[in-house]
């Protein structure tokens, strides 16, 4: 078996005409720089106006980034692969982009959680609030945030790096780390385990997320003031959520049950199940940008609209 660092891997996800291909890369060129343009039109904002230093923007502006983290990882291969003859990837590659992609997964896991558990206490516990969400805890779940992420990858990219593999075909626009450990010639027991825990872990992080809403929607229905801020707030953190699971899971089903499809069809398959990469980083700024008040209204002014007062919402 050759050297495992001179392995090269064939991504067999784009199967289509030159033609098709270059309609293609017109449409991604657009949605990557836009994706790029309004996360960090949001993050420039809320970085420029000290009245949106508080932690619900200070979290929301890490979820831009990490958008655009992810975008990152995943279109200037993606462009590149469009308009070339042979779509490939080293070894090396293709392990840093399985770092780079399920970092990305990771930390929008745990943002969402850090962000849910602001809310709840912003709107359980408001008269805490400020004393319970302070700068230093604002920190602290950032760097848990991040940090956490990207040791769960590295230990599982450390897994992965060790074993031998015998293929070096991958069916995807992308490498993933599934597709990898499906290429291996020996026992992947202790990969598929450390994945199942890896699943438990961040499914449990979505079901925190939902118990925590139960105790929301219960606190805004009670009061009116909550009601508003539960729809401002609240409302967008949760759509968030539901179209990053969404199009998670939509992945993991193609990934596990794709039919035997060709051309034209199994291209259009492949570039839809890559929607986790490329939908919630696209539309994630729009909903906040849209419902929270503060952050609509400096865009506005920034565009020499007439601005509507400013007044910062824990």
């Amino acid at each position: 078996m050759e050297n495992q660092s001179e392995l090269v891997f064939v991504l067999q996800g784009l199967n289509d005409s030159l033609t098709n291909r270059q309609i293609y890369f017109s449409f991604a060129l657009l949605s990557y720089l836009f994706t790029i343009f309004v996360n960090l039109t949001l993050v420039v904002v809320v970085c420029l106006e000290k009245s949106l230093h508080e932690p619900i923007y200070i979290f929301l502006c890490n979820l831009c980034i990490n958008g655009i983290w992810g975008a990152s990882t995943f279109y200037p291969k993606l462009l590149h692969d469009l308009l070339a003859d042979a779509h490939v990837i080293t070894y090396v590659g293709c392990l840093t982009q399985i770092f780079s992609i399920y970092s990305y997964v990771f930390v929008e896991f745990t943002s969402l959680t850090a962000m849910a558990y602001d809310r709840y206490l912003a709107i359980c516990q408001p008269l805490q609030y400020h004393t319970l969400m302070t700068t230093r805890r604002v920190a602290q779940l950032l760097l848990l945030t991040w940090s956490l992420s990207l040791l769960e990858i590295s230990v599982g990219i450390t897994m992965t790096a060790r074993l031998p593999l015998c293929g070096r075909h991958i069916p995807r626009l992308f490498c993933t780390n599934w597709e990898v450990v499906k290429l291996s010639c020996h026992d992947t027991t202790v990969n598929n385990i450390y994945g199942f825990v890896l699943t438990v872990l961040h499914v449990s992080q979505t079901v925190l997320i939902l118990v925590s809403y139960t105790h929301l929607v219960r606190a805004a229905l009670r009061l009116q003031s909550n009601r508003k801020k539960f729809i401002q707030t609240c409302l967008p953190h949760l759509i968030t959520l539901l179209v990053f699971t969404s199009s998670l899971v939509f992945d993991i089903m193609y990934s596990r049950y794709r039919g035997e499809v060709g051309g034209s069809l199994q291209t259009l398959h492949n570039m839809l199940a890559a929607e986790f990469l490329v939908v919630p980083p696209l539309i994630n700024p729009i909903i906040y940008g849209i419902n929270l008040h503060q952050i609509r209204s400096r865009i506005l002014q920034n565009l020499s609209f007439k601005p509507e007062s400013l007044k910062p919402q824990p």
